[in-house]
């Protein structure tokens, strides 16, 4: 396993070295506490003690004198409780005791002092410490009184050392924990990071790692691997429409070109007349193809919101019905509306137009049952369950349900539809407006005939969002 330094640069490292640190200080915090709850309060009862005794003895001494104090300390001796006493003289010298002198450093004021003892007797005499005070009695004398405190000290030190393999192992395991956790994390990243670049270089077929733990990172994963599916269709997409609109335009240009040099040549003006009009129709053609790939895009950026306004959907179904019903009529057909009073939408008022006019258009050209022959085209707008619909219906053929999802892509024409004028682009329009609007656009089945159906959020529903 080599080692790679990059993990202690890793946020997952730091994470836990700071974690560390807070459980480091959390562990001393605690055992301090125990520490000074348990060594601490020995230590403050002992010393307590020792001092009551003192004052005990000085007191007897001043009622019963040397012999009388002499007489009790020799009686707490023999009931042996583990006490130190030593009653001397001015020259040091015991007097009564069960140690033989004064330690070194017991001169001076009275005070507190820490020195060695022997315990037991030969061959098991073991070295202890011993804690004392000592103090002056009227006429020379001294008297120490103390504890064998080895006891103490050694659950002292046991505590100690238990707080230092603490903490050792705490930064031992907390450091090996965080490698492991930054290591395996690392790892992962360093996956995504390959299959970004790997994609930066060009395949879009690659998708990032999934671990299949559901972890932020599979999360983060899975909706890059949705983003890139959605950029990889986007790609596809933007290659067909170029292949398409080469494809849709060369026929007309080249078209154009040779009715323009066959024009050139001829020096009839009836000729040069026919020309300039079927140039102009074939420019309007090519104006109107690019106006609907404009309009498509600006829909898909959602750059027409800037045209979004409270508005009545029913009233533009009726206004655009009214253009179509003269169309409809003439060529021997009927427009039929079944609109509710009032629908309330925020919409952009000429691309919902644009939209309905779209269906209205195809459902003249395929609509009829038979080839020229007209259809009954139905146009209803209800308001239902929160949601504005709008459906138009003919009485044609329709359209297949596998083709249903392929004709909303741009230039797509099913091969019954290429023998009339079109581009391919106009149900691809009419989605797109509709996924602008937060909507969308059905194709199902009339029985006979196409049902295009409009869907978009009421006013009261959006607001409520």
């Amino acid at each position: 396993m080599t080692f790679n330094s990059k993990i202690f640069r890793t946020s997952t490292f730091r994470l836990a070295a700071i974690y560390l640190i807070f459980f480091a200080f959390s562990v001393c915090a605690v055992l301090a506490y125990v520490y000074w709850n348990t060594v601490g309060i020995l230590e403050r009862q002992t010393d307590e003690t020792i001092r009551a005794e003192v004052q005990g003895l000085s007191d007897q001494y001043r009622l019963l004198n040397l012999a009388g104090v002499a007489d009790v300390i020799k009686r707490r001796i023999d009931e042996g409780a583990g006490s130190i006493y030593l009653l001397a003289d001015d020259d040091n010298e015991q007097v009564i005791g069960n140690i033989d002198k004064m330690p070194p450093t017991a001169v001076g004021e009275p005070g507190w002092v820490d020195f060695p003892i022997v315990v037991g007797k030969a061959p098991k005499q073991q070295k202890h410490t011993g804690r004392a005070y000592h103090a002056p009695l009227p006429g020379g004398y001294r008297l120490l009184v103390g504890r064998d405190v080895e006891e103490q000290r050694l659950f002292g030190d046991t505590i100690r050392q238990a707080v230092t393999w603490a903490l050792g192992l705490a930064l031992v395991l907390g450091l090996g924990g965080g490698w492991v956790l930054s290591r395996n994390f690392l790892r992962r990243v360093d996956a995504i990071t390959d299959t970004s670049r790997t994609i930066m270089a060009g395949d879009l077929t690659q998708r990032m790692p999934v671990s299949g733990s559901d972890d932020e990172l599979d999360r983060l994963a899975k909706s890059l691997n949705d983003m890139l599916s959605q950029i990889e269709r986007l790609m596809a997409g933007m290659k067909e429409v170029s292949g398409n609109v080469a494809h849709d335009l060369r026929t007309p240009l080249t078209r154009m070109r040779a009715r323009i040099e066959l024009a050139l040549r001829s020096e009839n003006d009836a000729t040069h007349k026919q020309a300039l009009e079927k140039t102009l129709e074939d420019s309007d053609r090519l104006l109107s193809t690019f106006n609907a790939l404009l309009s498509i895009a600006r829909a898909e950026a959602g750059h027409s919101r800037e045209g979004f306004a409270e508005t009545d959907a029913a009233e533009i179904v009726h206004e655009v019905a009214e253009l179509y019903e003269p169309i409809v009529e003439d060529e021997g057909g009927t427009l039929t509306l079944n609109v509710d009073a009032n629908i309330p939408v925020k919409a952009d008022r000429q691309l919902l137009a644009q939209a309905l006019s779209n269906l209205l258009d195809n459902a003249l050209k395929y609509g009829g049952k038979e080839e020229g022959e007209a259809t009954t085209v139905t146009v209803t707008a209800r308001a239902v369950d929160g949601k504005a619909v709008i459906t138009v219906a003919d009485q044609g053929h329709g359209i297949a349900v596998a083709d249903r999802t392929r004709v909303l892509d741009r230039f797509v024409r099913l091969d019954e539809s290429r023998n009339k004028p079109g581009n391919g682009l106009g149900l691809s329009l009419v989605s797109s407006v509709m996924k602008l609007h937060g909507g969308s656009l059905t194709l199902g089945d009339a029985e006979p005939g196409l049902l295009a159906t409009l869907e978009l959020p009421l006013l009261a529903e959006q607001k409520a969002a």
